[in-house]
């Protein structure tokens, strides 16, 4: 076993999209409690969860960015690959400072139980943004195929089970 598998994952098992599940979905519930506050449709609890929300994004942000990191170092430089997860880190790393600037600027409010309107603004951005690199990500992965391996016919337990041998190669 390689010591890079703790932080990447095994070969074709990579940690980094598991990650992004946990931090997408916090985000967006960030965003839909931020939502549900502004328009009344549920009050002071709605805005202790957004910002609740938003501080669980972050920490996980922590754990999800660095795996993203370390599959980003081991990309070609200037390849197109890079370029698409390059485009993904940056659109990702606007997400979260958009999400930690609107968990400052609204902590004040979320401890009278109301998000302000600046925090839902800079909220929607950050969740904008994390659209957007999720697209982008979406591509390093379905279109060029990062961390895929080919193994179309092989036996289900040799892709089910997080012992496989084989490395990575690339997309056809």
């Amino acid at each position: 076993m390689k010591l890079s598998y703790l932080v990447r994952g095994l070969p074709g098992h990579p940690l980094h999209p598991p990650l992004t599940d946990l931090t997408i979905g916090t985000y967006t519930f960030a965003t839909i409690a931020a939502i549900l506050d502004v328009t009344n449709l549920v009050q002071r609890n709605a805005a202790y969860a957004w910002w609740i929300a938003l501080v669980v994004g972050l920490c996980s942000t922590a754990l999800t960015a660095t795996t993203g990191f370390m599959d980003w170092i081991e990309i070609e430089w200037g390849s197109e690959l890079w370029k698409t997860a390059t485009a993904h880190l940056s659109a990702m790393l606007a997400a979260t400072g958009a999400f930690l600037a609107a968990a400052l600027v609204g902590h004040h409010g979320y401890t009278q139980g109301t998000v302000s309107g600046g925090a839902v603004a800079l909220t929607l951005v950050g969740f904008v943004l994390l659209t957007t690199g999720g697209w982008l990500g979406g591509a390093v992965v379905f279109v060029h195929g990062m961390r895929v391996l080919n193994l179309v016919s092989a036996r289900f337990e040799d892709t089910a089970l997080p012992t496989s041998t084989q490395e990575p190669k690339e997309a056809e």
